[in-house]
């Protein structure tokens, strides 16, 4: 009995040590994942990111801080046999001395630096990072061991990420406007090219296809003014601008999240910076997870189903874009109706149906009410360094809802592709709540 309780008081002791040792091992918070994110959006702006490709860089960097959690603690499971094509995530087991939280994020930074165009960005934020870890008192030895685990994951979810087929729209034929009637055309000022034709020819993450979810049609094109169409672009056109009041202007304005838009300076065109609807979203998840004090591994796993919502909410909603390659309120109303109107907001330079702001804000509406609740109160103040004042929100329903209509009354949507938008994003944040739960 004594030789028992020995080893029984050992087995206490060494328990004890190293919850002490884990003690003061610094510990991560939600807020380092959102920094990563917040740094990401950054050079997301620098590089002018469109939105379908901001919401893919997204999902793949949060996947490989994801996939280490995975493998480090016992209440996260990996995305092998949930998401499509996911591979055995291989974790080589003579890695030790690593902190698994920092591994996480240091593959953040490894995966967006390689993924992102102007990825040296990253690699700079990585290195002010390391250096702020160190100060807090983790040792050079954890931090080259962390560092080296973050490599090896990053690689294979690269792998992973290079396997979607992205690289082979550059190879596409080149889309060109038809002309047709009730056709999309590029529009005012800088009549740009259509953004990514083709990205709904990329694997999903949980879908079966990228028409999966097909909104029902659009109100068919007529110049008839007893017609739907031409009363629904009366509707845009009486409704906007002068006629807005000031709040449906600021809600507009508030939720614009154009990285396209452009004004003219004389012979120029200056860009102007903003975040992407995405982008936006994730930043209010940091925003949430910081007021709800979720811990650092449920935050991994937040965005990380965020970002595959949004990476399938695009592809969806960009093969409705292209298949039904409607026209702009803009092009209408100025052809048809009026040829010196002008939006409130600057239309994006790709087809109008269906509202990409509705889909992406329902999809993260679902996701986000799925984990912290259907009545989240919090404010919104991602866009503040861009002169944009903070809302304030009583559920992300209703900021949901609000980004949507914010299209309308911006002047760059129909009506029914915002409500078809909304059912649509609904239907994939469910879906890919389904799959991943």
């Amino acid at each position: 009995m004594k030789k028992i309780f020995f080893i029984a008081s050992l087995a206490t002791l060494f328990a004890i040590i190293s919850s002490c040792g884990n003690q003061k091992q610094p510990v991560l918070a939600n807020n380092d994942i959102s920094k990563v994110i917040a740094q990401m959006s950054g050079v997301m702006i620098h590089d002018v990111t469109n939105p379908p490709l901001a919401a893919r860089f997204f999902a793949y960097t949060c996947l490989s801080g994801y996939e280490i959690i995975a493998e480090n603690d016992k209440n996260a499971k990996s995305m092998h046999g949930v998401l499509n094509q996911y591979p055995v995530i291989n974790k080589p087991k003579e890695l030790t001395g690593y902190n698994y939280q920092l591994s996480a994020v240091l593959a953040m930074y490894q995966t967006a630096a390689k993924l992102q165009p102007s990825g040296s960005l990253m690699l700079k934020n990585e290195e002010s990072f390391i250096d702020s870890c160190k100060k807090a008192g983790f040792s050079d030895e954890v931090v080259d061991s962390s560092k080296h685990y973050a490599q090896i994951i990053s690689k294979q979810i690269l792998q992973y990420a290079k396997a979607d087929k992205y690289n082979r729209i550059s190879n596409y034929k080149r889309f060109t406007p038809k002309g047709a009637p009730g056709s999309w055309d590029p529009t005012p000022p800088a009549y740009m090219t259509p953004v990514e034709p083709y990205f709904n020819t990329i694997r999903p993450l949980t879908l079966d296809s990228a028409a999966q979810f097909v909104p029902g049609a659009p109100i068919p094109f007529s110049t008839d003014k007893n017609s739907a169409f031409y009363k629904y672009l009366m509707m845009c056109y009486t409704h906007s601008g002068a006629n807005l009041t000031k709040e449906q202007t600021d809600i507009a304005n508030f939720w614009d999240c154009n990285p396209f838009a452009v004004q003219n300076d004389g012979h120029m065109l200056i860009g102007l910076k903003k975040i992407s609807p995405g982008a936006h979203w994730m930043g209010i998840a940091g925003i949430a997870c910081k007021q709800a004090n979720v811990g650092f591994e449920k935050a991994m796993e937040i965005n990380t189903v965020l970002s595959v919502g949004m990476m399938d909410c695009f592809i969806c909603c960009w093969e409705d874009k292209y298949r039904t390659n409607r026209i702009r309120p803009e092009t209408a109303i100025r052809k048809y109706i009026d040829p010196n109107w002008k939006p409130l907001l600057q239309t994006p330079p790709f087809p109008e149906y269906i509202s990409g702001h509705s889909v992406v804000s329902s999809t993260s509406s679902v996701i986000l009410s799925h984990y912290l609740g259907a009545d989240f109160h919090y404010t919104d103040n991602v866009e503040v360094s861009f002169g944009v004042p903070p809302r304030k929100f009583t559920s992300f329903n209703q900021a949901a809802k609000e980004a949507a209509i914010s299209r309308f009354w911006g002047g760059i949507h129909f009506m029914d592709a915002i409500e078809n938008g909304i059912i649509q994003g609904t239907k994939v944040g469910e879906w890919v709540l389904n799959k991943v739960k």
